[in-house]
């Protein structure tokens, strides 16, 4: 294969693969950094590019062999071991975000050994921090209500921004405090909400939304001030703007309200499958994370109020 096929090929590859939409979801859903952002893309297109030279330009037809080939060969290279683990998590991550999403039916890095990384746990925030955010939005704005309740939703829920977006009238049981929301896979699962973010909701849906609906809502809750759906850019950017007017340090995303939300349920004493069940984690180890964050929540309460601690 020459090097102008390769190159192509490669461009090939990049849209097949989905990689912008992996962006997307990095940015706007897990609200990673934009250093870890650069290496995840490095890490990806090293990995298509491979691909591309064996004759794989499409996600489909990766295979756990193949995946060796490559990790292999960038232990020939002499990349550092950190690196390579790096490089598995971020195309783990990838290939597991293609199947979350119904683009792919089997995950070739299944069997693929997981890398050590340590014990890397969710940030998420303090329940005085979580409180500042909720106050964050400015009650002299026209859309204070709009953004007050999705900030209280988020914490209440634990949606991901995708679900919150998505979200429609339709999906709302006002009376039993439920609503409903499609997860990855378009798969559906009802979630409770309290009463704080069902006050919110409730004004923003009677004294705002029906000013903002100008027929191109398309029954959908949230709208920006044209009266069209959010976007998840623009969710995001409310989340952020907000965790810094509430002078909060930390790197506040709708994904870190979803951690903080887990976070809190067990710090309260919550079962881990009802967790799995709110978040709507398919496999409970995706959720025993939390456990790891609970525990040392009670290690500091041990060692704050135990005498012989």
């Amino acid at each position: 294969m020459n090097e102008l096929n390769v190159d192509k090929s490669v461009e090939e590859s990049i849209r097949a693969f989905r990689l912008e939409q992996f962006q997307d979801y990095l940015i706007f859903e897990r609200g990673l950094s934009k250093h870890t952002l650069s290496a995840y893309q490095h890490d990806l297109e090293n990995c298509i590019e491979f691909l591309a030279r064996q004759g794989i330009t499409d996600p489909d037809h990766v295979t756990p062999t193949v995946l060796r080939m490559w990790i292999f060969s960038l232990h020939e290279v002499g990349l550092a071991p950190t690196s390579i683990r790096r490089a598995q998590s971020a195309v783990r991550t990838f290939f597991r975000f293609l199947l979350a999403e119904g683009w792919l039916s089997v995950d070739p890095t299944e069997r693929l050994e997981s890398p050590k990384i340590g014990d890397r746990l969710p940030e998420f925030l303090t329940k005085e921090e979580t409180q500042r955010l909720l106050d964050a939005p400015n009650p002299q704005k026209p859309l204070y209500w709009r953004d007050r309740s999705i900030l209280e939703l988020l914490y209440a829920s634990g949606v991901r921004v995708s679900e919150l977006v998505g979200l429609l009238i339709s999906g709302l049981d006002l009376d039993d405090s439920f609503i409903t929301v499609f997860g990855k896979g378009g798969k559906e699962r009802m979630v409770p909400v309290g009463t704080p973010a069902l006050r919110t909701l409730k004004k923003y849906l009677s004294e705002l939304r029906p000013k903002l609906d100008r027929t191109e809502g398309r029954g959908h809750v949230y709208l920006n001030a044209r009266g069209y759906p959010l976007t998840r850019e623009s969710v995001w950017k409310l989340v952020r703007d907000s965790g810094r007017r509430a002078d909060i340090s930390k790197n506040v995303s709708p994904h870190m309200l979803r951690h903080t939300f887990a976070t809190h349920l067990l710090e309260g004493g919550a079962d881990l499958a009802a967790v799995q069940e709110l978040l709507g984690h398919v496999d409970i180890s995706s959720t025993q994370i939390y456990t790891h964050v609970d525990r040392e929540y009670l290690r500091q309460i041990h060692g704050k109020y135990h005498p012989r601690a």
